[in-house]
């Protein structure tokens, strides 16, 4: 690629934050998060290459969970403590979860009703350009059933 070529090079592409080209490292963090399909955390999915094998570091990990956050690649979610979760998007589109604090289960739930709410509610405080994210947690039903079998 010559210089007067308008295409950003590597190095350019990774100064903006965001990488469009394949690297190992990247093939094997994406393909760790689709394994699972609870919530994790960049320490988790570490672990989890480390565990095969694999020598990506834990700034890597972060760093393309970042990338794909950005890309909406990926749900992020905090659990209690503050600490970020995240898995591979399901669903293309605009959606919400339900999260069980037992086992991690996450639903991926759409309401018109909150898309309604929260433009009403914004609105009235003068509000623009909103957007929003809902998390309800709760325990699934099987944990539930779990906790109350004698």
């Amino acid at each position: 690629m010559t210089r007067a070529d308008s295409s950003p090079t590597g190095n350019d592409v990774r100064r903006l934050g965001t990488t469009s080209r394949s690297t190992r490292q990247g093939a094997a963090i994406s393909a760790a998060l689709g394994a699972t399909e609870t919530f994790t955390t960049a320490q988790e999915l570490h672990a989890v290459l480390r565990a095969a094998g694999d020598s990506t570091g834990l700034t890597t990990v972060y760093r393309h969970l970042q990338v794909l956050a950005d890309r909406g690649e990926v749900d992020v979610l905090r659990n209690p403590d503050g600490e970020t979760l995240y898995r591979r998007c399901v669903s293309e589109e605009h959606h919400h979860h339900l999260v069980c604090r037992v086992c991690g289960l996450a639903v991926e739930i759409s309401s018109p009703d909150v898309e309604v709410w929260a433009a009403r509610v914004a609105a009235a405080e003068g509000f623009t350009e909103v957007t929003h994210t809902v998390e309800i947690s709760g325990m699934c039903r099987a944990c539930s059933d779990f906790r109350r079998e004698p």
